[in-house]
């Protein structure tokens, strides 16, 4: 092990060779679903990513005679240092992600100098692996290695949650997410909830409209940054990523998936559904030449998906606390249930990921009889 280096990334032909390291170690991986190396490369590239308009980062290589043999990044975001640490960040705390690593020692020399660059920075405590906001693929899987993640949630080795822990870290939060399938109908209960909704006047679930995408997308997030406010972990979203994020998922936003609640009027509640994008992803092998990019257009046009993902819902705080809360959320899950049946072929979907104490929604994914099928842990440590 005398040989091994850690050298920080500072180049273009650096971050390749970062990206191309996971499509080395898990090559073998059958669960493991490779992302586009153009998209993974923007996610690492300052301008290429809204989230560096709030945060830095450092990325590391390990080096073994000259082959990459671990990788890891070190970052630290303004917006997080300004939460109250109570909610899980706040002053001093930075993160590592993107991590991965061929044995115990490279990945423990990889967290170690993780933990010198945020200690260089005054950071006085490590969370993670958080790559590279809390809003694109936050924990390390530990629950759920025996089948492909869906579409913005990551898959990692086995082997890490004992490395990590060994390096002195312990669980700060797990998040989850849950299985349901979607080809049954709810329970009678629930049926009846939805029901009673429909015949309520003062209630309606609309769908939103591609032609003013910003408008909804304005609206949304105004939701999104008021209900999640108080989570663990919470960072807003900012206008420029909202932006980015937006004109990434736009094909595949389809306007009988996505439902915004209105309550007399006020836009109170949202649910975003997506067909599974890693489904067409994962054949093309992390590249669109030479014919991946129209395979993906075909899918595009009339994408037929057995698996569709909620990645995010919220209910404005005020009304958190109510039974309209989650009366709203059951007529919207069934409402995009059906639609996912009808249009595009699904047979289950995927709600999260969730907090493990968010008791609204664990009440409301066991009202509609889900299962967890993956955990990921997001660890910590204090200098």
């Amino acid at each position: 092990m005398s040989d091994l280096q850690i050298v920080p990334v500072s180049d273009k032909a650096g971050r390749k060779a970062f990206v191309d390291y996971a499509f080395k170690h898990y090559a073998n991986d059958p669960n493991w679903v490779p992302p586009l190396k153009g998209e993974a490369l923007g996610m690492i590239t300052p301008g290429k990513n809204a989230w560096f308009t709030h945060a830095e980062h450092q990325l590391f290589l390990a080096k073994r005679g000259g082959e990459t043999v671990g990788r890891i990044s070190a970052h630290i975001d303004r917006l997080a240092l300004e939460q109250p640490p109570e909610q899980g960040f706040g002053p001093g705390t930075g993160f590592w992600g993107f991590f991965d690593a061929e044995d115990e020692a490279t990945g423990q020399a990889l967290i170690a100098k993780a933990e010198e660059w945020l200690k260089s920075k005054g950071m006085t405590r490590a969370i993670g692996p958080v790559s590279s906001s809390i809003w694109e693929e936050p924990g390390q899987l530990i629950h759920g290695f025996d089948h492909p993640p869906t579409v913005m949630m990551g898959h990692q080795d086995a082997r890490y949650p004992a490395w990590i822990e060994a390096a002195g870290y312990e669980k700060a939060r797990d998040i989850v997410t849950y299985d349901l399938d979607v080809t049954k109908n709810f329970p009678p209960l629930i049926e009846r909830i939805v029901a009673a909704g429909e015949k309520n006047k003062r209630i309606n679930i609309r769908r939103v409209d591609k032609k003013h995408f910003d408008r909804e997308a304005a609206i949304i997030l105004g939701i999104l940054n008021d209900a999640w406010s108080d989570n663990w972990g919470f960072v807003p979203l900012t206008d420029p990523e909202v932006e980015e994020v937006g004109v990434k998922l736009k094909p595949i936003v389809f306007e009988d998936l996505i439902y915004i609640a209105e309550v007399e009027g006020e836009p109170v509640a949202f649910m975003i559904t997506l067909p599974d994008l890693n489904e067409p992803l994962k054949p093309l092998k992390g590249s669109l030449l030479p014919f991946g990019w129209a395979k993906l257009l075909l899918w595009l046009r009339k994408p037929r998906a057995r698996t569709m993902r909620v990645p995010l819902m919220g209910v404005v705080k005020r009304l958190q606390a109510s039974r309209l809360a989650s009366q709203l959320a059951f007529m919207m899950i069934e409402y995009s249930r059906r639609e996912a049946i009808k249009h595009y072929g699904a047979q289950r979907g995927e709600i999260g990921w969730i907090l493990e104490d968010n008791q609204g929604m664990v009440a409301i994914a066991d009202a509609i009889e889900s299962k967890v099928n993956k955990t990921y842990r997001i660890y910590q440590r204090t200098f």
